[in-house]
């Protein structure tokens, strides 16, 4: 804790410093967020006289801090920090360890995070998740660091995104984890390009290396990607166009184990939008796991293990939404994930947003799962409520 407290701190004061430096010459940015999200969860378990129902109140307070120093035209460097306190309900639930053992999650190879959680419900976390360099001459660029790596297409699911899968259901991140890494990239031209990727790892077993090509084609883009993600040889593609005014998109990998014995994966998703002339924007995707399970309840949605492999706990799953924007400073949307398993799994996500004034934003958001058991009518065993208020600077 204390060693990783002084690197943490040696790295904000030399980017402080260098900031500092640079401010004469303007080439150095700072911008961020301060955002509140408050929740009110009610649960309710099975129990052998019954249900048990509970409830749990919880306040996250998050500011984002995102540094950018650029010395000159070819070399880039940014700083990102995520800065959390939590209190309420949901810390003596889980229990300290357990909770700040939950928040080590975001770091990958490199633990650059500080963490202090409280029995009596309080918990700071503090962690770099953007920190790289960045060198951009031509049509090479290199960037070496904690880093996002985005090899995704479809909006929902991603099985291209072997280096920083994420869950649908975790709205209140919107950067998404970074990967310590070094990725190459060469434009080919205007819409193609080759990419290398790898991740820092101690064994070839836990490594993510990838080969990516991008390319257009029919006025399509296409990807096709190659490589190893933590004990399984990857090979997939993707692809996004359109038909007619609808958009089309998709992306598949199938995962081939390096020990013979284990089974091997497929994923795949389609997806397409339209947006109508009164600006009522729908989005409809469909998603086969090899990985996932036809049986269990809706509470797997909460706790299975997230990977490019494994983007959701059932074997199938459609999505549907719809945005519509009631009026210039207020949007309204909502969205359901359907799986026909034993379950016939539902999750119901409405949201409103309100635009306070140019840098402040409200939202109201829902997220609501519904199952049932053979023959009988659905139940809703947890239904979540938030409420975010958002400033920008």
């Amino acid at each position: 804790m204390i060693r990783t407290l002084v690197i943490y701190l040696l790295l904000l004061s030399s980017i402080t410093a260098i900031a500092q430096d640079s401010e004469k010459e303007k080439s150095w940015e700072l911008h961020g967020y301060i955002k509140d999200l408050q929740s009110l969860s009610v649960i309710s378990l099975p129990t052998p006289i019954g249900n048990s129902k509970f409830s749990s109140q919880d306040n996250v307070l998050h500011n984002r801090l995102n540094f950018r120093w650029f010395p000159n035209d070819n070399f880039t460097f940014k700083l990102e920090l995520r800065n959390r306190i939590f209190w309420g309900d949901q810390i003596k639930l889980s229990g300290a360890e357990a909770f700040k053992m939950q928040l080590a999650d975001g770091n990958d190879y490199f633990d650059l995070d500080i963490a202090a959680v409280d029995q009596v419900g309080v918990g700071i976390h503090s962690i770099i998740d953007r920190f790289y360099g960045e060198y951009v001459k031509d049509n090479w660029e290199i960037r070496l660091g904690r880093q996002r790596i985005n090899w995704g297409i479809n909006t929902v699911w991603n099985p291209n995104d072997i280096f920083n899968a994420y869950s649908f259901t975790d709205f209140d991140y919107e950067e998404r984890p970074g990967s310590d890494a070094l990725r190459i990239r060469y434009y080919t031209s205007y819409a193609g390009s080759i990419e290398v990727a790898a991740k820092v790892a101690d064994n070839w077993d836990d490594s993510t290396i990838g080969l990516l090509w991008v390319f257009n084609q029919w006025n399509y883009d296409f990807q096709i990607l190659a490589g190893v993600a933590q004990g399984d040889y990857a090979l997939g593609g993707g692809w996004a166009g359109n038909i007619k005014d609808i958009g089309f998109k998709g992306e598949f990998t199938y995962f081939i184990p390096f020990e013979t014995e284990d089974a091997k994966s497929f994923t795949a998703t389609l997806g397409a939008d339209y947006s109508f002339g009164n600006s009522l924007y729908l989005n409809a995707g469909f998603l086969y796991n090899s990985n996932g399970t036809t049986t269990g309840d809706i509470t797997q949605l909460f706790t299975f293990d997230l990977s490019a492999k494994n983007l959701y706990p059932y074997k199938y799953a459609t999505f549907l939404s719809a945005n519509y924007p009631i009026s210039p400073l207020i949007n309204g949307g909502l969205a359901l994930i359907y799986s026909p398993s034993e379950a016939q799994a539902l999750f119901l996500n409405p949201t409103l947003s309100y635009s306070i004034k140019e840098n402040w934003d409200v939202d109201f958001i829902g997220q609501l799962v519904f199952d049932k058991e053979t023959g009988a009518s659905y139940r809703s065993p947890v239904q979540a409520l938030f409420l975010r208020f958002k400033f920008s600077f």
